[in-house]
């Protein structure tokens, strides 16, 4: 595995792992009573930060430990970040849109946060698993 298929792989367990945290947390502080009546903030922004901090913490112990020339960023590496990259933008615009729609509508700003919340890490979910799919099958050429 290289090392941009490791950093591809941080990228999907950080941001997987955080949103499924926040989502965790926001549960248990509604206790079965409304949603909207949590306070979501703070485990939000926290989930934000600590996925965030363990993603630049792990990406320098990967740079450290692959520090040969094989583990350079290649032309293949530049490609298939791209592709990862334009394959998560779908996730970001569907969270931006969603909450843009909930924002005209007058919703609850928890649903807005949170869509847009949700957007952030369906961009990141996509484009990890796009580069790591690309990684282990390969790019199409047209």
């Amino acid at each position: 595995m290289t090392a941009e298929e490791k950093r591809a792989t941080v990228q999907l367990v950080c941001v997987l792992g955080a949103y499924l945290g926040y989502v965790a947390i926001v549960l248990v502080r509604a206790g079965g009573g409304p949603l909207t009546a949590v306070d979501y903030a703070a485990p939000l922004i926290g989930s934000i930060l600590i996925s965030i901090v363990v993603s630049i913490v792990v990406n320098i112990v990967i740079n450290a430990v692959s520090s040969t020339s094989r583990d350079r960023k290649d032309a293949r590496d530049r490609t298939i970040d791209r592709f990862g990259e334009h394959s998560g933008r779908w996730g970001l615009i569907a969270g931006a849109t969603l909450a843009l729609i909930l924002a005209m509508l007058r919703i609850d700003p928890f649903w807005i946060a949170n869509a847009l919340y949700l957007g952030f890490a369906l961009a990141g979910v996509t484009a990890g698993l796009a580069k790591l799919v690309a990684y282990r099958r390969g790019l199409r050429t047209w």
